[in-house]
């Protein structure tokens, strides 16, 4: 999983009511060892922040699976949705919940396979 934590994502300045860092620490208390979390710069959609990019497992990368990009990810539940599908399997092996489908969003052209 990545989480962009730069120019806007993160941003107290952009979102003052969402405790970042506490974000942060909930992704990887709920998900490594086992899932590696990791922040990245920017990923180019500010307009989305604050974005989590979630990457398929090696053995579902190779079947074809693609990472899933969610965006204005701010708030615990989402957080709590997407912990619960990522230990399910995540992108190609567990199906996104419905309730995370309207998270997702389409990733800035320089990601795109």
């Amino acid at each position: 999983m990545t989480v962009c934590r730069d120019c806007c994502c993160g941003s107290l300045r952009k979102h003052p009511s969402t405790d970042h860092d506490a974000q942060l620490g909930a992704l990887r208390a709920g998900l490594e060892p086992d899932h590696r979390v990791r922040v990245s710069q920017c990923l180019d959609v500010c307009a989305q922040s604050n974005v989590v990019v979630v990457q398929p497992d090696p053995a579902a990368r190779r079947a074809g699976a693609k990472p899933v990009w969610f965006g204005l990810v701010h708030d615990d539940a989402v957080l709590g949705d997407l912990m619960t599908w990522v230990r399910a399997g995540g992108p190609g092996v567990a199906p996104i919940p419905a309730v995370l489908e309207l998270s997702v969003i389409t990733p800035p052209l320089a990601a795109r396979p």
